[in-house]
């Protein structure tokens, strides 16, 4: 069973908040060696003038310390144990960054919506793989890859739409961020279904869309009911 540990509170107000070096690299470690995904370093964070900010130097950084700092990344990123702790040894504090389209795809849903459809499924008796949560209040679902491509046309063959439920598909050219990153001072992504043997073979996206479509509709209606 993979093993992540959860990040520590915060220091002081003039350091970074910790985000433990040896846990982002045996996570970046075990990813590599025992789920075999690609994985590859991001920005990180860093103390400036009493506070955070990340390594991109961008004041304003929508994901602080939580996204891609090269364009090259696709490039970057190894499957190799060795390799991944020879890069994380190099910056302790990178972002621990997985590229998607290779050996899952991710379906990105609202974290209220991921958790109404985590349940139902659970019921349904589904298989389900892995899936994060993020501190800006998103969910990914790891699906087999492919997943992304199609997902529109099938959340549109059960009557909606996509970008206006929020519902979208991360494949070739994309990357979630993986468990311990920290999202600046938000908080850090977690897993709402951890990685284990049990969850080591990933779901077709045919399998999951339909209660994770139902629970985006729903909570996207209920948004507008609370609006009027």
């Amino acid at each position: 069973m993979l093993v992540v540990e959860e990040p520590i509170g915060v220091m002081e107000a003039a350091q970074v908040p910790q985000q433990r070096s040896e846990h982002l690299l045996d996570a970046a470690v075990r990813y590599a060696e025992e789920r075999h995904w690609d994985v590859f370093p991001g920005a990180w964070l860093e103390a400036v003038e009493g506070r955070e900010r990340c390594s991109c130097g961008e004041a304003a950084c929508a994901l602080p310390g939580a996204h891609a700092d090269r364009p090259d990344w696709a490039g970057a990123a190894t499957g190799s144990g060795a390799a991944a702790r020879r890069m994380w040894t190099r910056q302790p504090r990178a972002s621990v960054l997985l590229p998607t389209g290779r050996a899952f795809d991710a379906l990105e849903v609202p974290e209220s919506a991921g958790f109404l459809a985590l349940a139902r499924m659970e019921r349904m008796d589904l298989t389900l793989g892995p899936v994060t949560r993020t501190p800006d209040r998103r969910m990914f679902f790891f699906v087999l890859p492919g997943a992304a491509a199609k997902s529109s046309e099938l959340v549109r063959a059960l009557g909606w739409n996509a970008e206006a439920i929020g519902l979208t598909g991360r494949g070739e050219g994309h990357y979630v961020a993986a468990p311990p990153t920290r999202f600046g001072g938000r908080g850090a992504v977690q897993w709402a279904r951890r990685p284990t043997h049990a969850n080591r073979w990933l779901p077709d996206v045919d399998e999951l869309i339909s209660p994770l479509a139902y629970a985006c509709a729903r909570e996207a209606a209920d948004a507008r009911t609370r609006a009027s």
